[in-house]
């Protein structure tokens, strides 16, 4: 089941266009950056292949070290 936002974004065509165009801005500042560099290397890491349901979580306070977990389950605490 998607959330109501994933739908909204789903079938307006307007407001998908801008999300990802700030996203896309927001990923070339240096916090951005350094974001999704770390991400990746913690991916790297733990070997998980792309199109897995499970993602990268970093430990509190870690940008090195972390464990698999469930997306859902990892990006709950964003949403909160």
């Amino acid at each position: 089941m998607a959330s109501r936002t994933a739908e909204y974004y789903r079938k307006t065509l307007a407001a998908r266009k801008r999300r990802l165009k700030q996203q896309s801005a927001y990923q070339q500042t240096t916090k951005g950056k350094r974001i999704k560099t770390n991400a990746n290397r913690l991916r790297n890491k733990l070997k998980i292949p792309v199109g897995d349901p499970r993602d990268a979580a970093h430990y509190k306070g870690s940008t090195t070290k972390g464990r698999p977990q469930l997306r859902s389950k990892n990006r709950a605490s964003r949403t909160k």
